[in-house]
């Protein structure tokens, strides 16, 4: 017993070292702008999408910005605030930057997080939960500043880093909802109190309370991941069919011991067998996964031959890679006028959505409903876009945090950017869905029916957009009537 208490106090103190020294280490200014010229190249030669939303001289411009004021040594964390928005600003939610500091766990392990769980409006913030000892503070009550800084000023330097699509917001502010403490923490400062001016009714406080470790504060959707029985759900009531797709992730749909085309097939027999006129499909949450499983639900909804990509391009770079080994699993790139196009795997289903897609044999033909939120992305976002795109639903909610025209994912390697412990994740194909170029141009697919989720929903538990779902299907709700929800 006595050898492993000295095992265990021996481990905890070289982990507590090695944190100390990873939070105070200091980069030369020399040092810091080597890696912020790293990553730039990496993006340059790799990231096919990243001049999708602003040009190459806009891009050059704001990171010379950004290099500018790279004046004295920097900790990790520091740098880490520096090139966030820079990787951010390229409006894709699968390239991303990860610190060492972040995702070793150093800072969870100490209490430097806000306990509030946060509604953000506008540059507003206001309180949905209160975790900390301090109970004056209630729901409904606006954070007016944290810490000397003013919430406008927080809202812009987060708003700055968190990353979506385009010029997608609807992410961005669902991610503060979820994490603003930990969001706050990366990218604002790393505090052991928090000193709130707050207004209640239409008084404003001034309060002092602690910080609070992640482990005492987090639940199910808050700080960490949203987490369910079965990702997959589906239930008939009355002459309306509910089916919930959490995720098109395989592996995680496997674990709760579900299989999607089983699953699905057996959903929309169902629903055809017994002449169901309504079905109201909740993508809201829903990060994306297997393009095989969203390509394949998406062909109950058509019954003629169909577009789901149109194309998947690479740059000239990633092209020229595609020979010796990993000629074994993918075909050559092919240019065509200036683009290099991305062709079918020779191993893998994963790119075979270009061509055109067939119909399920017994595709739904009712009326179709589908919830959609700033956290549907990925493949998840490529079905709302074709099926927005043809017609085939109508939508409710707010705008898909993943873009409209598609997205930059497929394969993506981490970039080591040394000396520092960061990681560069870069997605290394551009996807264009089959759909109109001049339609929603750096959006998501937009609702037809917008539902914004506001305070008192949340305070509530209200679920509006599977409200208004009910409504438009009882006849209670016409499409002019949605600007008052």
């Amino acid at each position: 017993m006595t050898k492993n208490l000295l095992l265990l106090s021996l481990v905890l103190a070289t982990h507590s070292l090695f944190a100390q020294k990873a939070l105070t280490k200091k980069y030369t200014p020399e040092q810091s702008l080597r890696v912020i010229d790293k990553a730039a190249r990496a993006l340059e030669s790799s990231q096919p999408g990243i001049y999708r939303y602003h040009s190459k001289a806009e891009f050059k411009q704001y990171l010379d910005s950004v290099k500018a004021t790279v004046n004295e040594p920097m900790t990790e964390l520091e740098l880490y605030r520096k090139l966030k928005p820079v990787v951010t600003r390229i409006g894709c939610l699968h390239t991303d930057l990860v610190s060492a500091v972040n995702y070793k766990g150093w800072l969870d392990r100490s209490p430097n997080l806000l306990p509030m769980q946060v509604y953000c409006e506008g540059s507003r913030a206001f309180v949905v939960k209160n975790y900390s000892t301090n109970k004056a503070i209630v729901p409904g009550d606006e954070i007016l500043s944290i810490n000397g800084r003013n919430t406008q000023e927080v809202m812009q330097t987060l708003l700055a880093t968190i990353p979506s699509d385009g010029y997608n917001q609807t992410m961005k502010y669902l991610a503060l909802y979820h994490m603003f403490p930990t969001w706050y923490r990366s990218m604002i400062e790393v505090a052991d109190s928090f000193s709130l001016r707050v207004k209640h009714n239409s008084r404003e406080v001034m309060y002092v309370i602690p910080a609070v470790k992640k482990k005492e504060i987090a639940g199910n959707g808050f700080l960490t991941e949203l987490h369910y029985p079965k990702q997959l759900e589906f239930r008939l009531e009355d002459n309306t069919g509910f089916l919930t797709i959490h995720t098109f992730a395989n592996s995680v749909i496997k674990r709760g011991g579900q299989h999607f085309k089983e699953f699905i097939d057996q959903a929309f027999e169902a629903l055809n067998v017994k002449g169901v006129p309504n079905l109201v499909v909740d993508l809201r949450y829903n990060t994306g996964g297997s393009d095989v499983n969203a390509a394949y639900f998406s062909s109950f909804f058509f019954d003629k031959p169909y577009r789901y990509w149109d194309r998947i391009e690479v740059t000239e770079q990633v092209a020229g890679q595609i020979k010796g080994i990993a000629g074994i699993w993918y075909r050559k790139p092919v240019k065509k006028d200036t683009a290099w196009l991305w062709q079918k795997a020779k191993t893998v289903r994963d790119f075979d959505f270009v061509d055109v897609q067939q119909p399920a044999p017994h595709p739904y033909k009712g009326k179709v409903y589908v919830l959609i939120n700033g956290f549907c992305m990925s493949s998840c976002a490529d079905v709302a876009s074709v099926l927005s795109y043809n017609k085939k639903a109508v939508f409710i909610g707010t705008e898909t945090g993943g873009g409209y025209q598609g997205n930059n994912s497929g394969i993506m390697p981490g970039v080591n950017l040394r000396p520092t412990k960061m990681v560069l994740t870069v997605p290394l194909q551009e996807y264009f869905n089959a759909v109109d170029p001049k339609i929603n141009f750096g959006k998501g697919t937009m609702p037809d029916y917008p539902v914004n989720m506001t305070l008192e929903a949340y305070v509530k538990g209200m679920d509006k957009p599977m409200e208004v779902a009910a409504s438009i299907i009882n006849g209670k709700l016409k499409p002019w009537d949605t600007a008052t929800q």
